[in-house]
């Protein structure tokens, strides 16, 4: 059986539709799969990085596991757990830190978006932790398969090299996981067109409430192409979203509509609406019917499964570098 491994950051209380096709719904159409062993972790070490409110971590923990089931992932099929409740993380971490030289990780994207936002002597210590213990947090659980968007295959690769570089130095403990992307979701377009991203504040969050996601499908982007002549979907940010809530014959409806005349963005954004809601309302729906304390009993259970397969890579780890005697 292959293992798919994944995870996502609660920097926020929500996650927004990039964060769905890319991290979930890779994972829904698996979970009923024999040939699949799914995990996914709550990075709240990484959000530790740039969020230091407990109440605020918290919050969020709860909400990212509660969105998760809310999205249709079958608790009782998916181990789903909390990477603060696995030690085993920090203490790889450590060890892989141990073999990577600063000069690599100066080439990392994590330090050259901190070099265009802080001087040099400002960047915390995570701006290099960062993608080792990324790392580490793959390795643990020997994934054949990791979903990444295309701008994140280095961070992928770097994982790559770090455990090639271990097997090296003391024999093959690691597998190597390859990058699991889906070219129809490889970008999902945020209401700018750029990718969807917190960072880009262009977002469309699966828990958005209909006033506010009718606002933001009506300032999504579009060009200046007056509504008489035909135009190109697949330059349209408006489609591009859309697609990916269509079925194969509305999605040929729709591109035929733009190639002929008296296309108006106001009727294709609409259209979008009401494709968001008719998603978007059971999720939010389901999500409201999770308590807290399901989701607490939830962590609480897989936390020791996935302790359990991250302590036997850590100690074969420690047997390698010869922390066991």
């Amino acid at each position: 059986m292959k293992r798919i491994f994944t995870g996502i950051k609660p920097t926020s209380d929500q996650i927004h539709l990039g964060n769905y096709f890319w991290a979930i719904k890779p994972i829904l159409d698996l979970q009923n799969s024999w040939e699949y062993e799914v995990i996914v972790f709550v990075a709240d070490l990484h959000a530790l990085t740039t969020l230091h409110d407990w109440q605020a971590i918290r919050k969020n923990i709860l909400n990212l596991v509660r969105a998760f089931i809310a999205s249709w992932l079958d608790p009782e099929k998916v181990l789903i757990f909390k990477q603060s409740d696995v030690p085993a993380h920090t203490q790889l971490n450590w060890v892989l830190a141990c073999i990577t030289h600063l000069g690599y990780m100066k080439r990392m994207h994590a330090y050259k978006d901190a070099l265009q936002k802080w001087k040099a002597d400002e960047i915390t210590m995570w701006t290099f932790n960062y993608p080792i213990l990324m790392a580490a947090d793959i390795l643990l659980y020997d994934p054949d398969l990791v979903p990444v968007w295309k701008d994140q295959k280095q961070h992928l690769e770097f994982t790559r090299d770090i455990a090639e570089k271990f097997n090296r130095l003391f024999g093959e403990t690691f597998k190597l996981p390859e990058p699991f992307i889906r070219e129809d979701v490889a970008t999902v377009p945020g209401i700018d067109g750029k990718k969807m991203s917190k960072s880009y504040n262009n977002y469309i969050w699966i828990f958005e409430d209909d006033k506010t996601l009718l606002k933001k499908v009506r300032s999504i982007v579009t060009n200046n192409i007056p509504i008489e002549e035909p135009k190109n979907p697949d330059e349209c940010n408006v489609y591009n979203i859309l697609k990916l809530f269509l079925t194969e014959e509305e999605n040929t409806k729709i591109r035929q509509k733009y190639i002929q005349w008296w296309l108006a963005y106001k009727d294709v954004k609409m259209y979008l609406y009401e494709k968001l809601l008719e998603f978007l309302k059971p999720i939010r729906q389901k999500a409201e019917s999770l308590s807290d304390d399901d989701i607490k009993n939830i962590l609480k259970k897989w936390a020791e499964k996935a302790t359990e397969i991250a302590n036997k890579k850590i100690k074969e780890v420690y047997e390698k570098v010869w922390f066991i005697l």
